[in-house]
């Protein structure tokens, strides 16, 4: 029996995973999971519980994160996501939550209550992951590896241009330094830290539009399944 296609889309806040994972499932027939999106719920639940950054009560968090449930529901206009049933896919994109997905993300007990979740989502039906850790702690097996990035000042251009065609314009200095201070947070915790090493393929999207690079890694995804 085939095991069930699992491609890892890694990289920093801003460089096109998302837009590019989604193509790309629906290119491989296989489900788009957004992971980040689950840091983000959970972040989410946590600020409307009342918890403020920097976080200092993490067990409350793991408590959060356990005691809820998180879905992810293909549709027409993208992701939608579920927090205890809600319609979070909106708020969860509030330019504070991705502060508190990081935050929520550096937690031992939250990660591993969501790569449990990713595990068997991916292990179900397959899927184009993408996030901070898949191809290093949720499906370090898989051979198909690739990080995403972009040269921060894109990135941040990238989502000052996102925030603005949701309703929430941010200058694109402030969005910059949020952008830096979250990479630097996902690269230095001690839990499953961003990381590039040798079994990734590096894509770097500066420049090149989301359809070139979706063709680029099915082409390579493609090759080494035969």
């Amino acid at each position: 029996m085939t095991a069930p296609l699992i491609v890892a889309i890694d990289g920093p806040s801003g460089a096109g995973k998302s837009t590019v994972a989604r193509a790309l499932a629906a290119r491989l027939g296989v489900p788009y999971i957004d992971t980040g999106a689950m840091y983000r719920a959970v972040g989410l639940a946590a600020r409307e519980a009342g918890l403020r950054l920097p976080i200092e009560d993490p067990e409350a968090v793991v408590r959060i994160a356990q005691s809820g449930t998180i879905g992810l529901e293909a549709s027409d206009g993208g992701l939608r996501v579920r927090w205890n049933g809600r319609d979070v896919s909106d708020a969860i994109r509030e330019p504070e939550i991705s502060l508190y997905a990081s935050a929520v993300s550096a937690i031992s007990g939250v990660r591993r209550r969501l790569v449990a979740e990713q595990q068997r989502l991916g292990r179900r039906g397959g899927g184009v992951l993408e996030g901070r850790d898949i191809g290093t702690h949720v499906f370090p097996e898989t051979p198909h590896k690739f990080f995403l990035t972009a040269s921060p000042e894109v990135r941040a251009e990238r989502r000052t241009r996102e925030l603005a065609q949701r309703g929430t314009p941010r200058p694109l200095a402030e969005v910059l330094e949020e952008m830096r201070r979250r990479d630097r947070d996902d690269s230095t915790r001690s839990d499953s830290p961003l990381r590039l090493d040798g079994r990734y393929v590096l894509v770097d999207s500066t420049g090149r539009d989301a359809a070139a690079v979706v063709a680029e890694i099915e082409a390579r995804v493609r090759r080494d399944r035969g």
